[in-house]
Formats: C-alpha cells, structure tokens, sequence
C-alpha cells in the first residue's frame, strides 16, 4: 500500500506523504514518491510538481521501523528518489509544514525550490547518532546557503526556524495560511515567470579564505567534539563541497558515512536513540493503562532538590506548592529557585515575563495541610528512614484520595515507607538527580503495592517534565546508585593500592566520563556518603569498604561546601586542587592497614571501575531491578555523566566483549579485596554461550 496520495491541482501534481506520525521515508512512501514522480513527468498536463507533508511533519527522515530490516535499503532508495528529483524537466517544489528533519530535509534539497509554513523546523541531526547527512546533504546545504551556516548546522545537528531559513536562502518563500494552497501559487508563478528547475547540485560553494576558514573550524570542531567521530568527518565533507565538483563530494560524503557508521561511536549513539524509546515499555502495564490527573503538585522541602523538582513542575506549567517547616528555608529555597530563573534569563534562553510566570506557580507554605489538593505530593527531605515515615504517616491523613504519594529517596526501601500509609496502592518513588531541573534521569521505583494506573501516571508525568523515565524495582540504591557503590568501592581500593583521587578522576575522565569518583563527592558533599556508611555498618555487618573515606568525613572535609574533601578549593572557585593533606592521609592508612603501594595504570583503573558496574548491572538486570539491560544504560547515560559514545555500562560490556571482562574479572579476584567480586550469573551465562546483553 503507498504511503504518498497524488492528486493534480490547478496543473500542479500534488505528492502528499502519507506516513504518520513524521512521514519517515519507509519504503512504502518511497514507492509512493517515486511513482508520483514518474506519473507527474508523463503527464503533459502538469506543469510543476509540489510535494508536501502533513501540518505537523514534511519528513522526518529515515523511518526507524525500518532500522535494520531489509526494507531500508531496498529499492527505491532516497538516493535513487534524489537522483529522479535531479532529472526532473519540471519544476519540483518542496511545501514544508511542521519540520524535515534528517533525510527530510535532504529531500527537500534535492526538490528545485522550498516554501515553508511559518515556525517550520529545518535540521540534519544525524551528527547526534554519530553519522552524517548521507544523501547529498553535507554537499547540498553549503551550495545554497553561507557555507559557514551549512557547517554549523550540520556540526550541531540543531534546527533552524524557516524564518532563518529564508534569511540564509534555504527557504524561497514563507506561506502564511494553507501551505499547500500557497505552495500551488508558487508553482505556477515559477511557470508564467519560465523559471524552470534550479538544481544545487549544479550551484558552487563560494567561500574566501578557504583554508584558512577550515583550519580553524577544525580546530574548534575538535576542541567541542571530544570523543566524537563524526562532526570533524563533516567538516572534511563540507570541505569537499567547497573544493570539489558535485558528483566528488557526493563520493566523499558516501565513504565518510560508511565509515562513521561503524564506528563504536555511531553504535553507540544509535543504541542511545533506541534505548531511549524503549523505557516507557513496561510488560504488565499496557498502553491502554488508565491515568490519574496531574494538575498540581506539593513538594515538601525546600532544598536544593525540593526546589529543583519544583522549577521542573513550574516549567512544565503545573502549579507546586513548595513546602518547608522553616521560614529560613522557605525563603532560601524560593530565594534560590528566583536566583536560577534570572541566572536563564541574563544569558538570554528565559523571558523576562515567562521567568514570572513560572514563579507565579510556585506557592510557598510552612505547614503540610498545603498538600491537601495536590494531584502528586513529592516528598524531599533528608535521606533518613524514620523521617521520611514521619511525613508519610502524616500526608496519608492530609492528602486527597487518589493523590500519588511519592518519595525522592535515592537508597531507602519504598515498600517499608509505602506501610506506614493505609494505602500502599498510591505510593512510588520519584528519584530524581540533581539538579532536578536541569538532570533529564528520573528513576521511577515501584514498590510492591504501587498501583499499576499511578506508575502508569508517573511515567506520563516524567515526560511532561521532560525527563527520561526509568522503572527501577526495590533495593538498596535501586539502579544507578547499588551500582555506583561498586564503581566507588573499587575505585576507594585503588587508593589503598597506591594510586592518587587525582590519578583515579584523570584516568576515568580522559576515558570520557564527565567527572571522576572523587570530584564528583566533593561536589555532592562526602557525608552523604558518610551517612550511607554508617547506615551499611548496621545493616550488612559483613560489607567490605575502604575506611579511608570514613577518616576523610571524620575531619569535616565534606568537599566543596567546606573548601575541603578529597581535593581543596579556593574561595569562590570549584576547581579541585590536589591536597598533600590527603596524600599523607592515605599514606598512614595504608601503613595501618599494612597495604604496600604499588603502580597502577589507568587501563586497571578504567577496568575495575567499568567493569564493577557492568557485573552489578548484571546482578540488578538478572533479580528482575532494571526491566532490561538498555534501561541500565540509560540510568548511566542521563544521570551519571556516562560518555554517550561509549553507550552505558552494559553496552560498553558487551563491545568489549564479556568474554574478555568475565576473563578481567577473573584476575581482579586474585588481588587486593578480591573477595568483593561476585560473578553475576547472568554474566557469566552470556559469556559462555557468545552473547551480548544488548
């Protein structure tokens, strides 16, 4: 069945793609282009040819129902349609309504002239799966607009509005009102006026100062691009299209796309794309699963990620009672929350008047009876079981029947706060990371009473608040955190074994994550930690740490809010300095613990810390905590400061192969602390039988 409807209008052949919801480019509507093309070229009766979308979508591209189906290479290809587009006698008008994205938008290059809808979103992001635009794009865009327009928004990947895209020349004419009405006008105003096909293929890239201008762009592209292939491969493409003839720059582009597109790198990103997509599938909850209104929340406490999880409601434009037992911290907290909003607004990405509206739906409050109308009450307080009882025992008297009852808790056990209520049904745990309005992780944790329609409303909600929702099961920690204790435990080993906190973050951020162990605890406040600690002593006597971090808390260098932790800080300043104060304190542990210290590379550093979290991944993926291996991912990818290009911990396994880190594993059990590595099954299972986790 064809995905693209013809019809002739007033002399004009109209292709309508007809493929929600984006019109990806699936070989049905390729069919579907293609013979309207052929039909519209044998038809002496049409003069011009106009192909448009729906209001909401020209083209989106490649259509990933197709991704890795024969179906996406099969005949007609997008270049075969681009090839067609470049033959036609008569003129070919692209009418985009909505955004063409991606392959979208190579389409529209290949027709002779684009009108746009107003507002319409133009962009090729394929960078953001570690490719190119791999159908004429790289070599198109820069023959029609500013070549340094065409690279930084191929570079980038970002969309432009029409309203730029006719400033730069990539639109010929903005239609007010019906677009495909104004898209026929156009049509034939360029027959009465004889103006026939213009194809870019046959226009020149003009730029002075050629190489001058890419030997800087590709010294900024590789200082920006750290890591990633792809954008410094474009600006070899967009080079070609300044330097070379058509049909040699398409060849340039064709083999640089080959190559990106097996790259660890592109797997990587690729995998990132469709787990994504996957996180809101959950097995015994269909679709179909009746929602609970969400249309004002509470948060209670004012802190920092109280009011970080208010600001996230305020800009999804639900109304948040924020709610604290102190005035001092009310105000604080609101102080701050107005302090972060004029923060976006000076460097211009906020109006001034839409900063007020969102603090406008902000209500401060002293007392708990403020929650009594809220739709969801999010509980934010200190990570103490008995506190967090506390106020659950009092929400379930003050709150409507039917609110959600949420906990932000990142380690405790929801299922023992969802019993101190009388209705466990409307309990679930909101995890949120912090900063709350800035993190796109949200770890949805369900307990075993939580109802199915409120972790159904709870998943919606992550959306609303444009965050990436992720169900997690009950345990301690839930996903990201059991595992970043062992990542944390191996990495406190390494200490004890003689590497430095600096060696240990230098390794692992040259490696690609964003921060090392230790910075990233000064940064979230080493007592936090602490006071995990202690409560581990008490409830697993038999857990196996390194004290050093215990001894490190014991002298109050909690980290950045005290100018001292595992590095020191100047006044007003968060770069961490190396401390010999803490070389000496590890030096004296290592002594009373009688550990000699030895060289370790950063390979063993990059190696124990990986591999620590694919294994505990394995063990959370296997007890049925995580819903599948690509959600572990995600957990790492959107809250953790994970490399994207590396793919998440499971992935990064998998593409180093398990035999290989089962065999790591191995040898790691024969040293220091070794008893500390157990063997996930499932790892063990998948390395044996010669598969992957993804």
């Amino acid at each position: 069945m064809s995905s693209a409807d013809y019809s002739l209008q007033d002399g004009v052949a109209v292709i309508t793609l007809n493929n929600p919801p984006v019109n990806g480019l699936g070989l049905p509507l390729r069919e579907g282009l293609t013979s309207g093309l052929d039909r519209a070229v044998k038809d002496a009766a049409v003069r011009a040819v106009v192909v448009i979308g729906s209001a909401k979508a020209f083209s989106g591209g490649a259509d990933i129902r197709e991704f890795n189906t024969p179906k996406s290479t099969a005949v007609p290809t997008l270049h075969q349609i681009i090839a067609t587009l470049d033959g036609m006698h008569k003129p070919v008008v692209a009418a985009i309504g909505g955004f063409a994205m991606g392959g979208g938008l190579e389409l529209a290059l290949a027709c002779h002239y684009r009108v746009a809808a107003p507002r319409a979103q133009l962009a090729v992001p394929e960078v953001k799966l570690g490719i190119l635009p791999g159908a004429g794009g790289t070599q198109r865009l820069p023959r029609l607009i500013p070549v340094a327009e065409a690279l930084k928004m191929i570079v980038s990947g970002d969309p432009v509005p029409s309203e730029k895209g006719k400033a730069l020349g990539l639109v010929d004419e903005l239609v007010e009102g019906d677009l495909l009405a104004g898209a026929i006008a156009y049509a034939n105003r360029l027959v009465a006026e004889g103006r026939g096909p213009r194809r870019i293929r046959d226009m020149s890239a003009k730029l002075d100062n050629a190489a001058q201008f890419f030997e800087q762009a590709r010294a900024e592209t590789a200082k920006s691009s750290r890591g990633f292939p792809a954008p410094m491969e474009i600006v070899t493409c967009v080079e070609a299209a300044v330097a070379k003839p058509f049909d040699e720059g398409i060849k340039v582009e064709r083999a640089r796309f080959e190559h990106l597109v097996n790259t660890s790198e592109s797997k990587a990103l690729r995998h990132m794309f469709f787990a994504e997509r996957q996180t809101n599938k959950i097995p015994d909850v269909p679709d179909t699963t009746p929602v609970r209104e969400v249309k004002r929340a509470a948060i209670i406490g004012a802190g920092t990620m109280g009011g970080g999880i208010g600001m996230s409601f305020a800009n999804a434009g639900i109304p948040v009672t924020l709610i604290d037992a102190k005035q001092e911290a009310l105000d604080r907290g609101m102080d701050t929350i107005r302090k972060n909003y004029a923060a976006t607004v000076a460097k211009g990405r906020l109006k001034q008047e839409d900063m007020d509206k969102r603090m406008a739906l902000i209500s401060p409050a002293l007392e708990l009876a403020a929650a009594k109308d809220a739709d969801i009450v999010i509980e934010a307080v200190f990570e103490r079981m008995d506190v967090k009882q506390d106020i659950f025992r009092k929400l379930d008297a003050i709150a409507k029947p039917g609110a959600i009852l949420a906990t932000n808790t990142s380690t405790l056990d929801v299922d023992k706060i969802a019993a101190v209520t009388s209705r466990p049904q409307d309990v679930i745990g909101t995890h949120f990371f912090s900063p709350a309005n800035v993190m796109r992780l949200l770890e949805v944790v369900r307990a075993a009473k939580t109802g199915k329609d409120v972790l159904a409303t709870t998943m919606r909600l992550g959306k609303t608040l444009k965050k990436v929702a992720i169900v997690s099961g009950v345990c301690d920690g839930f996903i990201g955190n059991r595992m970043l204790e062992k990542y944390v435990v191996q990495s406190l080993f390494l200490l004890d074994e003689g590497a430095t906190p600096q060696q240990v973050d230098g390794a692992l951020q040259k490696w690609g994550m964003a921060m090392g162990p230790f910075t990233m605890y000064d940064m979230a406040g080493n007592d936090i930690g602490w006071e995990v600690r202690k409560r581990r002593a008490v409830e697993r006597p038999d857990f196996i740490y390194s004290k050093i971090a215990d001894r490190l808390c014991e002298q109050g260098r909690f980290g950045q809010k005290t100018g001292k932790g595992w590095y020191r800080y100047e006044p007003g300043n968060r770069k961490p300095i190396p401390d010999p104060e803490v070389e000496q304190m590890i030096a004296a542990y290592r002594k009373e613990i009688g550990v000699a210290p030895r060289a370790i590379s950063d390979e063993e550093i990059v190696e124990r810390c990986m591999y620590a979290l694919a294994n505990e991944g394995a063990h959370i993926i296997e007890e049925g905590i995580a819903l599948r291996a690509s959600d572990v991912d995600m957990v790492y990818l959107t809250g953790y400061g994970f490399p994207h290009y590396r793919g998440g911990p499971m992935f990064y396994a998998d593409a180093v192969g398990l035999a290989k880190v089962l065999a790591a594993i191995g040898r790691f059990a024969k040293g220091y602390q070794g008893g500390t590595w157990k063997v996930a099954p499932l790892l063990a299972k998948l390395a044996a039988e010669g598969k992957t986790f993804n």
